[in-house]
């Protein structure tokens, strides 16, 4: 369907999540948020979704976009400090994932997740 490309995909404990990169120097607000999410409404009920964000995300975007999705947002920000500080992408999703499944938050920053790293 045009208009509806994932920009990439992966198994990460055997679940296969589809990727949505946005590169943009301006933070990712609810727009982009609700489209990659009716994009992965269109695949198989199991798949998630990780929305990358360059620039982050505005706070009213992620408050409009709401809780309960099957999405876990990844920033820029979190990709340097998890480089930075030799965290592989897997903990760091494993980590995402479960603070997503126990808050409800799409978006958890790397450093509220180890508070002690270097910046």
């Amino acid at each position: 369907m045009k208009g509806e490309q994932i920009d990439g995909s992966f198994l990460l404990n055997n679940e296969t999540y589809l990727v949505e990169a946005k590169w943009h120097s301006t933070k990712t607000g609810n727009a982009d948020l609700h489209a990659f999410h009716g994009k992965l409404d269109q695949k198989i009920s199991w798949a998630r979704g990780v929305f990358i964000s360059w620039a982050g995300f505005t706070k009213s975007g992620l408050d409009a976009w709401g809780r309960g999705k099957k999405v876990i947002c990844v920033s820029g920000y979190d990709l340097v400090l998890m480089l930075k500080n030799n965290i592989s992408f897997r903990m760091l999703m494993e980590e995402k994932i479960r603070r997503a499944a126990e808050t409800g938050n799409l978006y958890i920053k790397i450093d509220e997740i180890y508070p002690n790293i270097s910046k």
